[in-house]
């Protein structure tokens, strides 16, 4: 099989890349040269803007691809040069959306008001009511929103198309460092890792950056994918606190996890702004169920294998989002509240 990929230098497009070369498919990659991954020698590269695709039209043709992978399109107007560029060239697109689409995010996020949504959220759950969710928030991203992506990718009658939904992907190469501040604290061989209760019963889906990779290469080559929409995610969505001390085990950690009333931590120790009674749990048996999609890597080898790499790939400035010295006062108090001299210790205490 003929393969375009539409981005996919960082992060979550390299080990697509390399497992569909790997599995014996042409590829290409168009991208604008930003970043440069170490694949396969006999993946081809095309350096170029994805909204002036024109001027590779000829190149693009000439390629044949049976099916065009957008990892990049962020906004409708992207997604449209795409549909434009390939429709009458290639069989199929596969494109790379969010599970942020779902209202329940929307209700997370706090964008718009309304009722809990329920859990799991599968495919046909509603979408946000509100477009562009991080306008005004000066990352960038004023025009971004998948639901218009997948929209635009949906629309075309010429070019039938495949969604995949993404959860939180971690893993190597994962430029935002999810791991990053619990890793930071574990090794730093901190006694404990405070966590507000609204924020430690938190669930939300996540997703090792390789059995994406698989999801994906496997929506890319089985036409049984066409004209789907799919979550992709692992099937049991950890709370927060479960999820460090998940990490905390795989990397040796001594440590315990805390859980704090809310409102009663410093500052650099508080959850992000959100709603965080809402869950953000997807569904993902309809891929395992229609393409026979298993996770390749287990969840604890997954974890070994991200830990390492954050720890090879630390980012110097991590000590500035640390104050230790709030982290022990809050802690002391917390312990004191909870264990006066007559009383036993508060479960929520290691």
């Amino acid at each position: 099989m003929r393969v375009i990929i539409i981005g996919g230098t960082r992060f979550i497009g390299p080990p697509v890349a390399r497992q569909l070369a790997e599995a014996g498919h042409d590829v290409t990659v168009f991208h604008r040269g930003q970043h440069e991954p170490e694949l396969p020698k006999r993946i081809e590269h095309i350096h170029g803007d994805r909204l002036q695709f024109a001027e590779h039209q000829a190149k693009l043709k000439q390629l044949r691809p049976d099916v065009v992978l957008d990892m990049a399109a962020f906004t409708q107007q992207e997604a449209l040069a795409t549909v434009s560029a390939f429709r009458g060239v290639a069989r199929r697109l596969v494109i790379i959306s969010s599970q942020d689409v779902y209202r329940a995010y929307g209700r997370f996020h706090e964008s718009e008001p309304g009722l809990l949504e329920p859990m799991p959220l599968t495919e046909s759950a509603p979408l946000r009511e509100t477009f562009y969710p991080y306008r005004g928030e000066g990352r960038g991203l004023d025009s971004y929103d998948k639901i218009l992506v997948e929209r635009a990718a949906l629309g075309s009658t010429i070019l039938p198309a495949t969604v995949l939904r993404l959860p939180m992907v971690y893993g190597e190469g994962d430029y935002q460092h999810r791991l990053l501040l619990e890793l930071k604290r574990i090794d730093d061989g901190r006694p404990a890792i405070l966590i507000e209760q609204r924020m430690a019963a938190w669930r939300w889906t996540r997703a090792y950056v390789e059995n994406v990779a698989a999801a994906i290469a496997l929506a890319v080559t089985d036409d049984r994918a066409t004209d789907r929409i799919y979550n992709v995610g692992d099937t049991e969505a950890l709370t927060y606190a479960e999820w460090v001390r998940l990490v905390g085990h795989e990397a040796r950690w001594e440590g315990g996890v805390v859980v704090a009333p809310d409102n009663t931590l410093p500052p650099k120790l508080s959850p992000l702004k959100g709603n965080y009674a809402q869950h953000l749990v997807a569904d993902s048996t309809l891929i395992r169920v229609e393409l026979g999609y298993q996770e390749p890597v287990p969840r604890m080898e997954a974890l070994r294998r991200t830990i390492a790499w954050e720890r090879e790939h630390r980012p110097e400035n991590v000590a500035k989002l640390l104050d230790y010295a709030a982290e022990d006062a809050a802690l002391a108090e917390l312990r004191a509240r909870a264990a006066p001299a007559d009383a036993p210790r508060s479960p929520l205490l290691p």
